[in-house]
């Protein structure tokens, strides 16, 4: 029977490869370091297959990819060190177990192989999340078979779950397997940083740390997703699928070195299974941690997107438009033009509204513009009925445009922007995430009506009322 012998975390920048840094390596030395004692402790802990979590593979939002290639290959080319390049036997028999073991617990998992992953248009060439931290395993000596996963966009529950299914797949094997989290924490630490600057990321950096120092699973898995979002995080999902394969054990959790000189967090972090532990099994405390968070959700919702909500998901499962509230509430008889805006996981899953009324009513409006903002949007595959308990809405009433004479009459918070020329218009409504002047919302306006920047154009502002 095998196990979990071994959980890990390691970031995965290629300039602290010395080929790659040419010297910079330096500015990262306490993360070298660690890599160096990240390896010893992998070593005795006795694997004899590393399965590796990167974020930089073949991402879906609906399924986890495991990488099918016979042999598994990848270098730092990209990256100016084509000597650098790293070679290993993939245990496809145990990434069969693994998809078995996920899909009994209903999770989608496929094998990608060459072929698939042509249809897919991705490569099944080790990435640079792999390359760079393999490349310190494979100098301490440590050359051992691997499967290669790439991280998913399912919810965190969900990466939790397959984390288990890894854990199921090494008890139902003969290997004594390690599970590596390939993944940078923060991308926004610095105003040099290449995702730019947020005060978000050094607190999204505090919680991770302090929640493997912990060992606080709770804690990571139900991590704020808008937190995540605007710290630039990288790392957050690959690190919940290693956890989840530590289910229902004790665990010596340490983090050797934390440092962010290039305006990016690097952890590095060891995380060894010890006696089990019941108490440790944490799937049902976030099953109904989530089932909570979601009841709570709808109890305090308005009428509006109750019935955005609800319209949505009886598309879905039944196939049938539902009619108007009966009777009809006072202030749904109004008419307006309506935007139903849809999020997963603090991502935009659609948005689709009318700038004026074009029904009977708000009730009516708001009905046909929660079913086409759930399956309509060009911008996304329709939603699913699983993904229903993972949505959610806001409904924004909008209020008579009117003109204006330039851009100094405009306010991203306060106002809404349409932006016309000729047949094409393009509307952004305000108060929005990342969006913090005139300029770029009327550039987003413009965009979205595929109107040129330099064209001439008509604007018009508008108010909202934002209802949740």
């Amino acid at each position: 029977m095998g196990k979990i012998v071994f959980g890990g975390i390691v970031p995965h920048p290629p300039i602290m490869v010395p080929e790659v840094g040419r010297g910079e390596e330096e500015k990262v030395s306490s993360t070298l370091a660690a890599m160096g004692q990240f390896a010893k402790t992998l070593a005795d802990t006795g694997p004899d297959l590393v399965v590796i979590i990167s974020p930089h593979g073949a991402v879906f939002s609906d399924g986890v990819a495991i990488n099918g290639a016979s042999v598994l290959k990848g270098s730092l080319s990209r990256f100016g060190a084509p000597e650098v390049s790293l070679e290993y036997v993939n245990d496809l028999e145990f990434a069969g177990l693994v998809v078995s073991e996920a899909e009994a617990g209903g999770i989608t998992a496929i094998i990608m192989d060459r072929e698939l992953a042509g249809n897919y248009r991705v490569s099944v060439e080790l990435d640079h999340g792999v390359v760079v931290p393999m490349y310190f395993v494979d100098r301490a000596g440590i050359r051992l078979p691997m499967v290669m996963v790439s991280m998913s966009m399912l919810p965190p529950v969900e990466l939790y779950k397959f984390g288990i299914a890894l854990q199921k797949a090494a008890v139902k094997s003969d290997r004594k397997v390690a599970v590596i989290a390939s993944g940078d924490l923060s991308h926004r630490l610095t105003p040099d940083a290449p995702a730019g600057y947020a005060p978000e990321g050094k607190i999204l950096d505090e919680k991770i740390v302090q929640a493997i120092k912990d060992f606080d699973v709770p804690g990571l898995v139900s991590l704020d997703p808008n937190l995540a979002e605007k710290g630039g995080e990288c790392g957050w999902r690959s690190i919940i699928t290693m956890l989840g394969s530590l289910d229902g054990y004790e665990i010596h959790s340490e983090v050797l070195s934390y440092e962010g000189p290039f305006g990016v967090g690097y952890m590095v972090a060891v995380l060894v299974p010890e006696e089990a532990s019941e108490k440790r099994k944490m799937l049902p405390q976030m099953v109904a941690e989530r089932e909570k968070m979601i009841n709570d959700r709808r109890a305090n919702e308005s009428a509006y997107v109750r019935l955005a909500r609800e319209t949505l998901e009886h598309y879905v499962r039944e196939g049938k438009i539902p009619g108007v509230p009966d009777p009809l509430p006072g202030d749904m008889r109004k008419r307006a033009g309506v935007f139903v805006s849809i999020k997963k996981h603090g991502q935009l899953r659609g948005c689709i509204g009318t700038i004026l009324p074009t029904t009977k009513n708000l009730a009516q409006e708001i009905i046909n513009n929660a079913i086409s903002a759930g399956t309509r949007d060009p911008r996304f595959a329709p939603v699913r009925e699983e993904e229903l308990d993972e949505l959610v809405y806001s409904v924004d009433v909008l209020k008579e445009p009117e003109p204006v004479d330039d851009m100094s009459q405009l306010d991203p918070y306060r106002y809404g922007v349409i932006v016309r020329k000729g047949h094409r218009t393009g509307l952004l409504l305000p108060n929005l995430e990342g969006i913090d002047t005139v300029e770029e919302q009327v550039a987003i306006a413009r965009q979205k009506a595929g109107i040129g920047p330099d064209e001439p154009v008509e604007l018009e502002r508008f108010e909202v009322v934002r209802y949740y």
